[in-house]
């Protein structure tokens, strides 16, 4: 099990089971009531507010939870971005082992998400960005990867790490496959 003082998942949270439900139309209005109270406190620090992961999808099952990219403008931004989602209530919790990415606990009293902050242009983000396109693009793809969400979930169910990292293989597949398709438009464009 990861320490605790640096996982984005209270300890609360990480004793609950894995659990994958249909596709909700409230996450997108989550999202933006989170992005509207993230936008200001951030102002021109913040190049945009990406909603990501499996909620940010239409009609993907997903667990219950958004997840949020803040994209700095500048990754020299860093330690006043920290101080102003601080200011929120939002922990921050360093990269947690992913360069270019930094996590933050956020507040019980907001709906539950995952914030994160990258600059533009970081990997972690085009990793994000491209997975939730991909997926928003593909009716099949979003299919075969709520099917296997589904079965991680019912495998998994009290072992949220072995869960994510038995994503994975799925999502890298799909990363490369984005890759591949761009390198090929633009060798024929």
């Amino acid at each position: 099990m990861k320490d605790p003082r640096i996982d984005p998942i209270s300890p609360e949270q990480r004793a609950e089971p894995v659990v994958v439900v249909p596709y909700d139309s409230a996450w997108p209005a989550a999202f933006e009531q989170l992005r509207d109270l993230i936008a200001p406190a951030l102002g021109e620090l913040a190049a945009g507010i990406e909603h990501v992961g499996s909620t940010a999808v239409p009609g993907l099952d997903a667990k219950p939870i958004i997840d949020i990219d803040v994209v700095m403008r500048h990754a020299e931004d860093l330690d006043e971005v920290v101080r102003r989602l601080t200011v929120l209530g939002y922990t921050h919790l360093g990269d947690l082992g992913i360069v270019g990415r930094e996590a933050f606990r956020a507040t019980r009293d907001l709906p539950r998400h995952y914030l994160y902050v990258c600059a533009a242009g970081s990997a972690p983000l085009q990793a994000h960005l491209t997975l939730r396109d991909a997926l928003r693009a593909d009716p099949q793809l979003a299919a075969a990867y709520a099917a296997l969400k589904h079965e991680l979930a019912e495998r998994y169910r009290d072992d949220r790490d072995s869960y994510a990292e038995s994503k994975t293989p799925f999502i890298t597949s799909v990363l490369l496959n984005e890759r591949a398709g761009r390198r090929r438009t633009h060798r024929n464009g």
